[in-house]
């Protein structure tokens, strides 16, 4: 087994922070990378569900999530393309470090009336940490809290975190 480093094992603190917020039942973590959001849900008693563009992020996330001793469902799929989210399905949609503005409105179609988005992505000063840079891949000021405008917002955060990276973060429900 390789060792992970711990850090980039760990859930995302936004996520950690706030999980008492979230309805427990489906849930769904959009660009989920190696499962560390995923496994952690999954830990605290939700059924979850991962998709990734990448096999080997997929392969990683089941076999830590075995290693875990939880069971999640993860699926390579392109979510540039076809992929398409089931409508009104999920009591929590999550997405960490993952930018495609197409996906917005599936997003909220997937969720269940009061199911909630967890979504945490770069904005445009995270440029001057490094990756990413691609102003595609980052959020304008307050972008994060325009697009999901029509739900309800429980926290939001937006700005430099640690003097090592520049994020937005958003909790909203579908009231």
């Amino acid at each position: 087994m390789t060792h992970v480093h711990e850090s980039s094992f760990e859930p995302a603190q936004f996520l950690v922070e706030n999980l008492e917020l979230l309805p427990r039942g489906r849930a769904l973590d959009v660009a989920m990378g190696n499962g560390r959001n995923a496994i952690y849900l999954a830990e605290a008693g939700f059924e979850v569900e991962g998709i990734d563009m990448s096999p080997e992020a997929v392969n990683a996330a089941l076999e830590s999530a075995r290693e875990a001793g939880v069971t999640i469902r993860a699926q390579v799929v392109d979510l540039e393309s076809s992929y398409q989210i089931e409508k009104g399905a999920y009591d929590a949609i999550i997405c960490f470090n993952y930018l495609q503005r197409s996906l917005i409105p599936q997003i909220k179609d997937g969720l269940c009336p009061r199911g909630m988005v967890v979504y945490e992505t770069f904005i445009v000063d995270q440029a001057q940490f490094g990756r990413p840079r691609n102003p595609e891949y980052l959020l304008m000021y307050n972008e994060l809290l325009d697009m999901f405008h029509d739900l309800r917002c429980l926290r939001y955060r937006e700005g430099i975190i640690e003097n090592k990276r520049a994020v937005a973060g958003i909790i909203a429900q579908k009231v």
